[in-house]
Order: C-alpha cells, then sequence, then structure tokens
C-alpha cells in the first residue's frame, strides 16, 4: 500500500512463536534478534527482530502495517522481566480458578501484553466451555482485559515450540503459516510405517513434513510396475514386492521366494491386456427421420397398420358392388 512505501518493513516475533511485519517508520537501524516496542490492537508490545529486507517485504505487502515505535531500553527489559513473572502468577492463579469452578479445560500458556492492557490466556478443550464465570474472576483479580483463546493440539505444539525427529525446530512454529490436512494416504504413497510413533508429531497428529514430497512420489510411482505384478526377466517370472523410487529398481520375488533387486531399465515394457470391446446397450430403435423411438415407433406401427386394413376392406367393398352375383 501507499501508507508502506519508502519505509523499511521488519517482521517481528513475539512470545509463543506469534509473527507479524510491522514499518520502521522511523528510520532507525534495526539489528535481527534486537527487541523493539511496536503498535498493538490496544496500546504497545514488544517483540524481538525476525526478519527484514525483501524476506520481510514480500510479507507485508498490499495491506496496511503497524508501525514499530523505538528500540527497546534498559527500562522496557527490566518491565519485560517483571511482565514474566506477572505471566507466572497469572498461570497458576488461572489453573486455581479453573479447578474451582470445575471446568473441562486445560490451560497452555498466557501472555501478557508489554503495556499490561490485555493478558491472554490460551487453553484447549475437546468441546465448547463457557468460561464467562472464570473471566470475571480473573478480571476482578488483574484489574485488565482478559481474553480467553482456545487453541487446537497443533497451534498448541506451535506455541510452545520444540524440536522434531529430525533435529529441527517445528515446522509449524518456523515457517509453516497455515495448517494443511495431512492423511494416512500420503504415507502409504511414501511406503513409510505407519506405525503411530514414528509418523506422528509432537500434537500427536500426523506430521506436517508428510506433505512435503508426496507429489514427487505420486509422480514417480506412474514409471514404476505396481507391487504384485509379474515381470519376465530372461527365463524366469518375478513378482514385484516393493518399489525403490531413488535407486531406480524395483525389488521381486521369483517362484521360490528369493527377493532380487531389479533395476527398472532392465524391466521390459509390459503388455498391457486388451480390453473386450464394450456392448452397447440396445435401446428402442430410433426412427432416422425423426429421432423418435419407443412409444412413438409403436404408435406410427399402429397407425400405419390401421391404414392398410382400412384400404383392405374398402377395396372388398368395392369387389363386393361389382360382383351381380351379391345382388341375387
Amino acid at each position: 500500500m501507499a501508507e508502506n512505501a519508502g519505509n523499511e518493513i521488519v517482521e517481528i516475533i513475539f512470545k509463543g512463536e506469534r509473527k507479524d511485519v510491522f514499518t520502521n517508520a522511523s528510520g532507525a537501524p534495526l539489528n535481527i534478534g534486537e527487541h523493539v516496542i511496536v503498535q498493538a490492537e490496544r496500546g504497545e508490545d514488544m517483540g524481538r527482530v525476525l526478519q527484514k529486507g525483501s524476506l520481510a517485504e514480500g510479507k507485508g505487502r498490499s495491506r496496511h502495517l503497524r508501525q514499530v515505535v523505538r528500540k527497546a531500553t534498559e527500562e522496557d527489559m527490566t518491565k519485560l522481566h517483571d511482565n514474566e513473572k506477572l505471566e507466572e502468577d497469572a498461570f497458576r492463579i488461572c489453573q486455581e480458578r479453573i479447578a474451582a469452578r470445575e471446568l473441562k479445560m486445560r490451560l497452555v500458556d498466557v501472555e501478557c501484553q508489554f503495556d499490561r492492557n490485555r493478558i491472554t490466556f490460551y487453553f484447549t478443550a475437546d468441546k465448547r466451555v463457557d468460561f464467562r464465570e472464570l473471566v470475571k474472576d480473573l478480571a476482578a483479580t488483574f484489574k485488565t482485559r482478559i481474553e480467553l483463546r482456545q487453541i487446537g493440539v497443533r497451534d498448541e505444539a506451535r506455541r510452545m515450540g520444540g524440536y522434531g525427529v529430525c533435529g529441527k525446530k517445528y515446522c509449524c512454529s518456523t515457517f509453516l503459516r497455515e495448517f494443511e490436512p495431512v492423511t494416512l494416504r500420503m504415507a502409504k504413497e511414501q511406503q513409510l510405517s505407519l506405525s503411530p510413533t514414528k509418523i506422528s508429531g509432537a500434537c500427536g497428529r500426523l506430521m506436517c513434513c508428510l506433505m512435503y514430497e508426496v507429489d514427487f512420489y505420486r509422480s514417480e510411482v506412474k514409471k514404476f510396475p505396481k507391487p504384485g505384478t509379474k515381470i519376465h526377466i530372461g527365463d524366469s517370472e518375478l513378482t514385484v514386492t516393493r518399489l525403490d523410487f531413488f535407486g531406480r529398481a524395483v525389488f521381486a520375488q521369483d517362484a521360490e521366494g528369493v527377493e532380487k533387486r531389479v533395476p527398472i531399465e532392465q524391466i521390459p515394457p509390459q503388455k498391457q491386456q486388451e480390453r473386450p470391446p464394450e456392448r452397447r446397450r440396445r435401446g428402442p430403435r430410433r426412427d432416422s427421420r425423426n429421432g423418435r423411438g419407443g412409444r412413438d415407433n409403436e404408435n406410427m406401427r399402429g397407425e400405419s397398420e390401421g391404414w392398410r386394413r382400412g384400404r383392405e376392406s374398402s377395396q372388398r367393398n368395392e369387389r363386393n358392388e361389382g360382383d351381380p352375383r351379391r345382388d341375387s
């Protein structure tokens, strides 16, 4: 937008891996990892500079952006530590109120805005929870705006962060913006183990990385014979058991059950079984002149038969009138 033109755009990361982009309207030089004070929906908040330059500009196009107010000072950092202690107290108090009111919800995290104009409580629950009385309790205790947000298990993993089995940070807490559906079929297409402990993430759902390479496997599987297919290598007949996409080979068993590795280049093209011609359904005959069929043709045949009988009757009457023996 024109409002952002000429201003440096930076991406700021907040607690719980929450990210957003802002404009550096003041023009002060900002470094990656530096704490800054930014405009919030109501008041001000604090975060760290995550990205700037072209990477951040691509995320902030075509929308109005809030501004970076200033760099964080020593007083701001002291206030940040005080807010962290407040978040710990708020977490404990909220858990006590949840137990006292016997609400079926699990508290995940608490985030206090830098100026303490708002405290947000994140929780998970199997069903909708009526937390109106809980909000009143918390508002009376902390004397500020209280917000409760129900999140899913994948959002919980994003907020809490961590490392996956690959040794890297969770995809959801680093670069994934939106969650896409991941199905068990994707694991089958990649010939992965279907054990839940091996294909599930920290959230308990199927790992998001299962969808990264599924398109490659779907395109490559068309170049290989399907498992169970009979192939002929020389004079022996083998049955394909599994595929090696990266090794460009298949594994097949002979009649004795011995498995062999066969490069894809050595597999002769398989003859496709010719499909028998499809039998056309025989429907009512159609009249080529008017395209009518079925009952219309039957009516026409009935009309023709009646016309023929009437013609024969009139011819007999004419012969009878001309016969003199009929008059005697």
